[in-house]
């Protein structure tokens, strides 16, 4: 009888131990002076004493997620750089909104079989995010588990973890009625609506990943991995500058009409101005091609907002003039706060 060994089951030491090779060097690249493990630790160490010396009442804020069924269009595009990306900023943005500096990122990678050239792209596009918002990335788990995953299935979950100072966390307690309502743009679908896209686009319009739409200025896969903006940056220089930001809400899955009211204070509902932020033509194609109506797309979608910020209105002129530093980032006013029961009216 042939001798059964754990590769012959499907799991392949050997191939983790040289996607571990293949990522040290880009892992190593993101670490702050307060990371006292390497990569290969049985855990992360990551040292607390400066943020005691920086804060006077610390909190850390924490979030997990993944980038859901967007992976599937990276398989089919074998494209797996730009999805390490969005792992980075899906967890980053549900954090800044709260106030939170972002610190650390701790990472889950699994699948059928081991690639390491795969998770080479991958934790090389989560490298280049980190290292450009300041964030060090701990390591994590690279997981094979045949019979869990189906051939060419993987997954990619992210835990966060940042910092604010308590009395400066933004809850969205104080969002009062005649607050303005102000957005930052998204660059497509992000990491959300993804299963609804890849129904409409693959089953009902039939296209592939290489097919060209007129609408469309890419490929239909290419439309579909456009990386998840990151806000990060901009967020924090409003913070430092003290504008007066009274909750923020980041538009993830739920899209639009779930995610602003789950900062808004039982009195208040957004009233949001549909074509004050652009829509995509992505959206605009998913519309056509489901037939969707209005309600099913803000509940679904982002549509071309990525990113909502509550202010009073006397703040705005002082957040323009901020933001001004920040092109990639162009700032609208979307709507405003009135009297309701948190929930979003679209006019």
């Amino acid at each position: 009888m042939t001798a059964i060994d754990y590769k012959s089951a499907g799991v392949d030491i050997a191939a983790g131990n040289e996607a571990v090779k293949r990522i040290k060097k880009a892992v190593e690249s993101t670490f702050s002076p307060q990371v006292l493990t390497s990569l290969g630790s049985f855990g992360a160490m990551f040292d607390l004493a400066p943020l005691m010396q920086q804060y006077r009442h610390p909190v850390l804020v924490q979030s997990i997620d993944g980038v859901g069924t967007k992976m599937m269009v990276a398989v089919m595009m074998q494209k797996f750089d730009s999805i390490g990306m969005d792992l980075v900023s899906a967890t980053t943005n549900d954090i800044i909104v709260l106030g939170a500096k972002p610190l650390t990122l701790l990472d889950y990678i699994a699948n059928d079989r081991l690639k390491p050239q795969v998770v080479e792209q991958i934790v090389s596009g989560m490298a280049a995010a980190c290292r450009e918002n300041h964030i060090s990335l701990v390591g994590g788990e690279t997981a094979e588990m045949p019979g869990t995953y189906l051939p060419g299935e993987h997954d990619l979950v992210g835990i966060i973890t940042g910092v604010v100072e308590k009395d400066r966390a933004i809850l969205g307690h104080d969002i009062a009625i005649g607050d303005v309502v102000m957005a930052l743009p998204s660059s497509g679908l992000h990491t959300n609506g993804y299963s609804l896209a890849r129904k409409l686009l693959f089953d009902v319009g039939a296209y592939s990943v290489d097919t060209r739409l007129a609408d469309l200025s890419a490929s239909v896969g290419e439309t579909l991995l456009t990386p998840h903006l990151n806000y990060t940056r901009p967020v924090l220089d409003l913070l430092e500058k003290n504008i007066a930001i009274k909750g923020m809400a980041h538009i993830t899955g739920g899209g639009v009409l779930e995610n602003i009211p789950r900062i808004l204070p039982a009195h208040c509902a957004v009233e949001i101005h549909k074509n004050a932020c652009p829509v995509l033509p992505i959206f605009e194609v998913l519309a056509q091609l489901g037939k969707l109506d209005e309600h099913e797309l803000y509940r679904t979608f982002n549509m071309g907002i990525g990113l909502v910020m509550i202010v009073p209105a006397q703040a705005v002129t002082a957040m323009r003039a901020v933001m001004k530093a920040w092109p990639a980032y162009p700032l609208y006013e979307i709507g405003q706060v009135v009297a309701g029961q948190r929930e979003v009216r679209l006019h």
